[in-house]
């Protein structure tokens, strides 16, 4: 299916124009369903991808296809979702229109509940659950940067699905646990809303303790919350999810050197949510601390922290102005 049919990105931002990108420099017939701006720069420019270990690769625009018009979906082998959470009904009903119907469908988006809206809207069709770790960062003139390590995690399937994306640089790995990767890896992007209200880069914003003392206290009320709902994150790194808040709470020196064993992040990588902030978009909050709060009133747990985060990003989002640069006592209140 992938060496004869096309992978098409649906939805190339960030993220899927480097999962497309990288794919396509290893040879696989690679199509991008984009914006007109993405398009226009892409065929100006090519598109290059640079990575946090200073490495790098060039396309040409001829390298892959780009199309503004949905029916590219026409003769695709596998779709890579990657559009926003909000956007997940709409690009699930163009993939009905176009898509073959044999078309494996993977979600490479953040969240928990995008596999369940392309299921129902996609009847039969395979729908695979997946979780991408790194942040990707729009550079301009078709420049896209991996700013954090990490390898991607497909729900497992007889296709063995993940296997057959996996190329050099861009390990993709099959998960017999996805969903609770999945929830893990939203455990952890909780941080991205302090990222954008602090407008720091991730490296300094960890760098200091009391933004991870914040960051450890907002994770402790989202474990609680899926504890209380019978629900087992899954950290995608060596050090279980329930030892991260206290891993979070040491001393720099010793957090420090933790973390550069098990994560390399950029010294300039930002979160997406701080990227939707920076650029004038609606974030994801809804999507990410909004779950683990319809979670929690289920379960009756209090969450009174992750909902003040929630309204200084609705705030932000307001007022347009982008990152609000608060401290973490502001945040607090």
């Amino acid at each position: 299916m992938v060496a004869n049919r096309p992978i098409v990105v649906a939805g190339a931002g960030a993220i899927g124009c480097f999962v497309g990108g990288m794919l396509a420099a290893e040879g696989r017939r690679v199509a991008l369903l984009v914006r007109p701006r993405v398009k226009t720069e892409i065929e100006r420019f090519g598109l290059l991808l640079t990575d946090f270990d200073g490495s790098g690769k060039k396309l040409g625009p001829g390298q892959l296809a780009l199309s503004e018009d949905p029916a590219i979906f026409h003769s695709a082998g596998i779709v890579l979702v990657t559009v926003k959470s909000a956007d997940t009904a709409d690009v699930a009903d163009q993939i009905a229109q176009h898509a073959p119907q044999d078309a494996v469908i993977v979600s490479l988006q953040n969240g928990v509940g995008n596999v369940a809206v392309l299921r129902e809207r996609l009847g039969g069709r395979r729908v695979l659950a997946g979780m991408v770790p790194f942040n990707a960062i729009a550079m301009g003139e078709g420049r896209f940067h991996r700013s954090t390590s990490g390898d991607i995690h497909i729900g497992e399937d007889e296709a063995n699905t993940a296997a057959a994306l996996s190329v050099p640089g861009l390990t993709m790995r099959a998960s017999p646990d996805i969903t609770g990767v999945q929830w893990g890896k939203l455990i952890i992007n909780l941080n991205n809303a302090l990222s954008a209200l602090s407008d720091m880069p991730l490296a300094a914003q960890l760098a200091s303790r009391d933004w991870r003392r914040l960051f450890a206290d907002q994770m402790a009320e989202g474990l609680a919350a899926l504890k209380a709902a019978g629900i087992t994150p899954v950290s995608a790194t060596p050090i279980p999810m329930r030892w991260t808040p206290t891993l979070l709470r040491l001393p720099d020196a010793i957090f420090n050197a933790i973390l550069g064993r098990t994560m390399k992040i950029d010294p300039e990588a930002r979160s997406s949510m701080w990227q939707d902030l920076k650029h004038g978009r609606n974030t994801e909050i809804d999507y990410l601390q909004g779950a683990v709060i319809a979670l929690a009133e289920q379960s009756g747990v209090g969450v009174p922290l992750m909902r003040r985060i929630v309204a200084l990003i609705k705030q932000a989002e307001s007022a347009g102005k982008g990152p609000s640069k608060l401290t973490p006592q502001q945040i607090r209140g």
